[in-house]
């Protein structure tokens, strides 16, 4: 009984981190691609590492959720659905979409939401990739949309 109360109360807290408390937002640019999304740098406080290509990735000072802020060549010149089925994502996706312009795909990974959207312009793919505790997904929801939304590349 202890231990279910501890776990709520866990999932109330780390849920008001994101919902409740005001969001700090700031413009991230990759300097040398162009690529530019709206970035929550109070949830995301801490940088984790640099992915392939250009860019950041940042997690949240627990190291519940992550999010990879990313650009790369397209070197192969691929749509978004060719780049997308090279990748070869996993069979049950819960939310996708392609576009000629970009795509966007969401699943459940064990305990974590993972979302993943990607723009395409000329020779360079932008894109943010963002893992968060399934627990919390509706709390995460107006966050990964205003970031999705933001994405732009030149």
């Amino acid at each position: 009984m202890k231990s279910t109360t501890a776990l709520a109360l866990a999932l109330v807290a780390s849920t008001a981190t994101v919902s409740a408390q005001p969001v700090k937002w700031t413009r991230y640019t990759i300097p040398q691609t162009g690529t530019a999304v709206d970035f929550p740098s109070s949830i995301f406080t801490e940088e984790a590492g640099r992915p392939d290509g250009y860019g950041q990735r940042f997690r949240t000072a627990d190291g519940r959720a992550d999010i990879t802020i990313q650009a790369a060549p397209n070197v192969a010149n691929d749509s978004p659905a060719a780049f997308l089925a090279k990748k070869g994502p996993p069979p049950r996706i819960q939310y996708k979409r392609v576009t000629p312009r970009f795509f966007a795909v969401s699943s459940y990974k064990g305990d974590k939401v993972w979302y993943n959207r990607c723009n395409f312009s000329g020779r360079l793919i932008h894109c943010v990739l963002i893992d968060y505790p399934a627990a919390e997904e509706h709390a995460w929801d107006d966050v990964v949309t205003r970031i999705s939304l933001s994405l732009h590349g030149n």
